[in-house]
């Protein structure tokens, strides 16, 4: 009953991230035809760290030490790509098409498992593997004439998204979440600051309040997201990462009219399938963030 309970908990908390998740996707939409993507970039990276920096300084400076930099680094890198691309793919295509092209991270993150970690892929898993890329076919329809190549951008950042989870699932092995938490915000913060030199102004207080609850969205839904994990295995939870898909098509409906097609309807089904099969087997860290895209 008590294992019950904690699956019920779990849930919640994961339910309670997608929608923060698709929120934030919303409010980028929102603002994105007004604020370019670098300044949103680094505004969810900078807002985010504020938020952090209060529950990162109850642990102290010394369990900040670290013997393996260059996974963080590596882990940055690739967290910070897959937040460029989903972020322009949130403004150019419909919102519900790139939250969930950039949650393909499950069905790549068995492959990139086996250079970066020596793992194998079993019958089953890779079964799963050709379903949710099957479906990602069906979301992009290259064959078309409204294809963009927008979607293939939305797809890299689940590429990159899958190889920062790989980075994680190393670094959990000796690096608590606060120590991964810290050096990924750090670093974050500070390369996406680089590019604002060449960037627009935000154009008034208004935007500057938004891409405020941007950075505060997506902390809180990643701080749910690792609740969720904590609480139960992946494979009781994991499906309920997908929920973000769905508030994500619901807002995107609400308010700008978008809504996929039966062709996209379909793949959507199979990559929701494919992928909550692929999160049991990858079996997401629970002492670590996993949605780098966010």
């Amino acid at each position: 009953m008590h294992y019950q309970q904690n699956n019920n908990v779990a849930a919640a908390y994961i339910l309670a991230s997608g929608l923060l998740f698709a929120c934030m996707g919303a409010c980028i939409k929102l603002v994105s035809e007004e604020v370019s993507n670098e300044w949103v970039v680094f505004c969810r990276n900078f807002f985010g760290l504020v938020v952090l920096i209060p529950i990162i300084s109850r642990y102290g400076i010394e369990n900040l030490k670290t013997n393996i930099l260059h996974w963080h680094l590596l882990r940055s890198l690739m967290g910070l790509g897959a937040m460029y691309c989903f972020f322009y793919s949130i403004a150019h295509i419909p919102l519900a098409d790139s939250v969930l092209l950039s949650y393909t991270s499950p069905l790549f993150a068995p492959v990139i498992a086996i250079f970066l970690l020596g793992e194998l892929i079993t019958a089953r898993l890779g079964v799963a593997l050709i379903v949710g890329f099957t479906g990602v076919y069906f979301i992009i329809n290259p064959d078309l004439q409204d294809f963009s190549t927008v979607s293939f951008i939305a797809l890299l950042s689940g590429l990159l998204a899958a190889i920062a989870m790989t980075c994680i699932r190393r670094m959990a092995r000796t690096e608590s979440t606060t120590r991964i938490v810290f050096y990924y915000s750090v670093i974050c913060a500070f390369l996406s600051s680089l590019p604002l030199y060449y960037a627009d102004p935000i154009p008034n207080l208004y935007f500057i309040a938004v891409l405020a609850v941007i950075g505060m969205l997506a902390t809180l839904g990643q701080l749910a997201l690792t609740q969720g994990y904590s609480k139960a295995s992946v494979a009781h939870v994991g499906p309920f990462v997908y929920s973000t898909v769905v508030f994500a098509t619901f807002l995107g409906w609400l308010f700008w009219q978008e809504m996929p097609d039966m062709i996209a309807s379909f793949g959507i089904i199979l990559v929701i399938t494919a992928g909550s099969v692929a999160l049991s087997f990858n079996g997401a860290p629970k002492k670590a963030i996993t949605n780098q895209s966010a």
